[in-house]
């Protein structure tokens, strides 16, 4: 396998031109705190990108055109062994972006009630003050889903996760060495709970692939 992915191409148009040109304006601070640009370099901006009938102007046009010739550089090579064992292959690449996800991300989607224990459940959240409010579970579910994934992908990159399950340490004495039997004992339990869980990080990999966004 060899994967060349570039980054986004990112857009310049008219207000980004704008405020270029306007590097020397210092940012003023909104009520919120939120620092930008006064409001005429935005209206500067605004018609830099509009005619005198309000529609597209040259530069926008131009800009446009631009854009559209700008690509993401993607190459992906596949090889027949990356298949052999295709989950196995996934998994060194999610692995790693899952938790650099974990790591950079700034926000979180809706994650349901029940994919996560009880006590991180909305209805386990302190009453809102408003209706729009996120309850104060919000984050720590989907940073919970997140940990179960990565815990999954984990498992599965280890070749060695399952000799913790195994006691190879019993042997049964025979008349000589070649008579003795080497008993292995299994703890089933641990096993199952072990993959009942591995299962359910890869069931919400799948559930909320669409949320893996930053």
């Amino acid at each position: 396998m060899k994967v060349n992915i570039g980054s986004y191409k990112s857009w310049t148009g008219p207000y980004q031109i704008a405020e270029a040109l306007c590097f020397w304006v210092p940012e003023v601070a909104d009520e919120h705190g939120y620092k930008s640009k006064p409001q005429w370099v935005h209206n500067f901006g605004t018609w830099l990108a509009t005619d005198r009938q309000g529609k597209d102007s040259w530069l926008m046009r131009l800009c446009n055109w631009i854009q559209s010739k700008r690509h993401r550089n993607i190459s992906v090579r596949i090889d027949a062994y990356d298949t052999w064992g295709m989950d196995s292959t996934l998994a060194l690449i999610a692995l790693p972006m899952l938790k650099q996800l974990q790591a950079t991300k700034h926000g979180a989607p809706h994650v349901y009630d029940s994919d996560v224990p009880q006590h991180l459940r909305s209805t386990s959240a302190p009453a809102k003050e408003s209706e729009y409010d996120t309850d104060a579970n919000h984050f720590l579910r989907w940073d919970w889903v997140l940990g179960e994934m990565i815990w999954a992908f984990e498992q599965k990159v280890n070749d060695d996760a399952t000799d913790q399950f195994y006691d190879h340490g019993e042997t049964i004495p025979g008349e000589n060495i070649m008579d003795s039997i080497k008993r292995v004992r299994i703890d089933h339990e641990g096993l199952e709970a072990w993959q009942t869980r591995k299962t359910n990080g890869f069931r919400l990999f799948g559930k909320y692939y669409e949320n893996l966004w930053d």
